[in-house]
């Protein structure tokens, strides 16, 4: 395996995301040079946050325009780069239009990326933020399982457009990036899957699915309780040091599962009402699974999810990022309070 050079710039694509943010910080205190592509230049707002790491650091950014629908967009930002870290894909659980709002922009995305790869000499190794959400579509597939445990050899088979299209989605791309991988020689992949990302922001003021979730167990929305369902829960600081770790140890190969444990929303209010309780009208109780068939599709919880995920339970194997990774797991109590307290302290979670 060729050895990455920690002197040339580190592409990073979606930079302004919640993963990549922690990312470009941890490069940057490394002295690593990041090129960050973004959407537009101008929304100045949107990139504070990294600046100021910049400006913290011995080392630079250099900003870059590009569109994941756009061929050919990547390949200024990725000139003289050895490792492409590409993180940029959409979160949404419940989209519009799961085709224009998902599913292009993952599986062409990725494929636009990795077309650009094959264009630029210099690259020899490229990370793709996938999820485990690619491994298993919904909870009910791990009980015939031993232990109900899943582990990197898995892969969602239940997810599509019309069912848990964000799974279907980081499914598709993560295939699509294997296949193109092995069409050629020169660079090596590895791929992260972690499993639901918590723990503070580099920008907790912009938009991204976790820092919703929190809110809404904190603000009220789920103050007559939560779904009986379990999530594994892993800490975004780990996620990003497991990429950059798997970006320059070139004998890092596959699929890494990145998670502390698997969690239920239930256990997840329960930390957090010991630390806020008093404060903030955190869920104490589950919804039946039956109240939850009847009103959930109003609120975007289709029967099939309630059926295939109420009540069941699941175990995500992170051995191989411990071992192959050096990945070092801090307790979701940490990642949960941390958050919460960063959201509080920037009044996004009001009593």
């Amino acid at each position: 395996m060729q050895e990455i050079n920690k002197n040339a710039p580190v592409l990073v694509t979606g930079a302004t995301g919640y993963i990549a943010g922690w990312i470009i910080k941890k490069l940057l205190e490394k002295n690593i040079p990041v090129h960050a592509t973004i959407r537009n230049k101008d929304q100045k707002e949107k990139i504070a946050h990294l600046d100021k790491m910049a400006s913290n650091s011995s080392s630079d950014i250099t900003y870059f325009e590009a569109d994941l629908l756009k061929a050919n967009s990547f390949d200024k930002a990725m000139e003289g780069c050895e490792l492409v870290i590409h993180t940029a894909s959409p979160f949404f659980l419940s989209p519009k239009d799961p085709q224009k709002d998902l599913l292009d922009p993952a599986v062409n995305g990725t494929k636009n990326i990795l077309n650009s790869v094959n264009n630029t000499p210099s690259v020899k190794r490229v990370v793709l933020t996938s999820s485990v959400a690619a491994i298993y579509g919904d909870a009910k597939d791990a009980q015939e399982l031993p232990e109900q445990t899943l582990n990197e050899s898995h892969w969602n088979t239940t997810s599509s457009a019309n069912h848990q299209p964000y799974s279907y989605s980081k499914t598709l791309a993560e295939k699509a990036a294997w296949d193109m991988h092995k069409q050629q020689d020169r660079w090596s992949l590895a791929v992260i899957n972690p499993s639901f990302v918590m723990g503070p922001a580099t920008n907790p003021h912009a938009n991204f699915q976790s820092k919703l979730f929190l809110q809404q167990l904190g603000n009220g929305t789920m103050k007559s309780g939560v779904p009986k369902s379990q999530i594994g829960i892993v800490d975004v600081r780990e996620v990003s040091e497991a990429h950059i770790q798997a970006g320059f140890d070139t004998k890092a190969q596959g699929r890494h599962i990145l998670t502390s444990k698997t969690s239920s929303f239930l256990e997840m209010a329960q930390i957090l009402r010991k630390g806020f309780g008093d404060q903030f009208p955190i869920p104490k109780r589950t919804v039946p699974k039956w109240l939850l068939w009847l009103v959930g599709p109003t609120v975007g919880y289709s029967r099939k999810m309630t059926t295939n995920n109420i009540g069941y339970s699941f175990k995500l194997d992170n051995r191989k990022s411990i071992e192959a990774l050096g990945v070092q797991y801090r307790p979701i109590e940490e990642s949960l309070t941390e958050f919460f307290q960063q959201l509080v302290d920037e009044k996004l979670i009001k009593k």
